[in-house]
């Protein structure tokens, strides 16, 4: 069995609405053989970054950068993981009010930096969560799910 870790920062409605969303796409059960474990952004750890085979990471977009919470995450996992998560799959949503761009730039930069291997463009939200965003949502956790499959 494979392990699709999901770390998150969702202090408002709006970012637990697309959290909620990710997390039935990835559990969807046409994808069989995944283990889906979530884990709070403050809570996530070497331990939990090591053991997975693949990302997805949810942020609100806060002063044009990802949350602080998701930040000390990365912080805190960074150099121990750096030489063994290489090649491993993400996938990344924001929710910001009107701009995501800072956020999404920042969380791919660190990606980027552990060599993590973009699975699925970005999805960014800004405003209201509508049936559009919850689909889109469902199938960004489906696609990182399947991937693992």
């Amino acid at each position: 069995m494979t392990t699709l870790l999901v770390v998150h920062h969702t202090p408002s409605p709006a970012t637990r609405e697309v959290l909620e969303a990710v997390l039935a796409g990835a559990r969807d059960p046409e994808i069989t053989g995944v283990d889906v474990v979530v884990r709070p952004a403050l809570a996530g750890s070497v331990v939990d970054m090591l053991d997975a085979d693949g990302y997805l990471f949810g942020t609100p977009a806060n002063f044009g950068y990802m949350a602080g919470a998701l930040k000390h995450f990365f912080d805190t996992v960074y150099y121990p993981v750096l030489d063994y998560v290489a090649g491993r799959p993400y996938g990344l949503w924001v929710h910001g009010n009107n701009d995501t761009a800072g956020a999404v730039s920042s969380v791919e930069r660190i990606c980027t930096g552990l060599a993590l291997v973009k699975s699925a463009g970005a999805l960014e939200v800004t405003g209201g969560v509508d049936a559009a965003v919850r689909q889109q949502a469902y199938e960004l956790g489906g696609a990182l799910a399947a991937t693992l499959m």
